[in-house]
């Protein structure tokens, strides 16, 4: 069964690069006590892939705040990705990265996170996963659609709230905006439709 909510993520151990060298054997659950980020990209040198991985890297400091580990994950090799960051960013490539690039070519990563397609790349997929490794939401796109930094970010303040507050996150919320205490949701309710 592919990774689920409320699931434990799916583990893995897969050469990387980190910090522009290869690191062999890096582990998803090496990075237990952090939030993570990953996320699945189609394939190197393509469109819209450096489009959101360069955005991860320049917004990475961000999530770094909020104790949270992003990480690309594609079913190219190491050396391709490695090649990749090697590349300008005016020629196409990612430059400095500032976070994890793991290569799937056995394609079991994209197979257990359920975004491997029939052609043998991944959609778009995002997972926000807790600090005990539990998936707590799902993203998937389709190849031609990019992602918005924002909103993983929203959606990481919104766990994290919950888990700090127990209250939860209405539609669109963002740090700041008003929550539900679901001992007494109708304070929120009351609230909100004398706004209109």
């Amino acid at each position: 069964m592919p990774a689920q909510v409320t699931q434990p993520a799916p583990d893995f151990t897969a050469n990387a690069v980190v910090d522009g060298d290869v690191k062999k054997g890096y582990k998803l659950s090496d990075l237990r006590g952090k939030y993570v980020v990953l996320f699945f990209y189609p394939l190197d040198f393509t469109f819209v892939c450096p489009t959101e991985i360069i955005a991860f890297s320049d917004r990475v400091a961000d999530f770094e705040k909020r104790n949270c580990q992003v990480v690309g994950v594609s079913v190219d090799s190491e050396y391709s990705h490695l090649a990749w960051v090697e590349t300008p960013r005016a020629k196409g490539g990612l430059g400095e990265l500032k976070y994890p690039l793991v290569a799937d070519l056995t394609k079991k990563i994209s197979a257990d996170y359920g975004v491997l397609l029939d052609a043998g790349i991944a959609l778009r997929g995002l997972f926000v996963i807790d600090k005990e490794g539990t998936v707590q939401a799902i993203t998937i796109h389709n190849l031609p659609l990019g992602r918005s930094v924002d909103e993983a970010l929203r959606v990481l303040d919104a766990l994290q709230h919950f888990e700090t507050h127990g209250e939860v996150c209405p539609a669109d919320w963002k740090p700041g905006a008003a929550t539900i205490d679901t001992k007494n949701a109708g304070a929120y309710f009351e609230k909100a439709a004398g706004k209109k």
